[in-house]
């Protein structure tokens, strides 16, 4: 594992993120800045450490993340994604861990589309009998 360094995609929504796991101390960069200074909520932080957690890895790899696309909350489970799926570059014996947990899956739902006649997927005019 010396100068070692595993890479995976994650994907949520319209994000994208590209995932480096490194051999260091457990710092989390993302788009070069520091986890606890792109990502506000803290729930976002424990979801983007979660495979690190399951694994017992989180100061065994610093995560460096490209991201982009789509908004906070799909970042973060693209971020998820990838890191589990580098953790499995790293050592395949995580994928029953990983896999029991859900982090593998890739979350299918997406935005629906617009439909003509409604102001939105769903959301139909405003409806008045007079």
């Amino acid at each position: 594992m010396a100068n070692a360094k595993f890479y995976g995609t994650g994907r949520r929504k319209k994000s994208i993120a590209r995932v480096y796991l490194v051999p260091g101390t457990g710092k989390v960069t993302i788009n070069k800045r520091d986890i606890d200074e792109y990502l506000g909520l803290e729930t976002l932080k424990v979801i983007v450490r979660q495979p690190l957690v399951a694994t017992e890895t989180t100061d065994k790899f610093d995560v460096q993340v490209n991201v982009r696309g789509g908004g906070t909350t799909g970042q973060a489970g693209a971020i998820r994604h990838g890191i589990s799926r580098a953790l499995l570059q790293a050592d395949a014996d995580f994928r029953p861990v990983l896999k029991k947990a859900g982090f593998l899956t890739r979350d299918p739902r997406m935005k629906e589309r617009k439909k003509y006649g409604l102001k939105a997927a769903r959301r139909a005019p405003q409806f008045s009998k007079r």
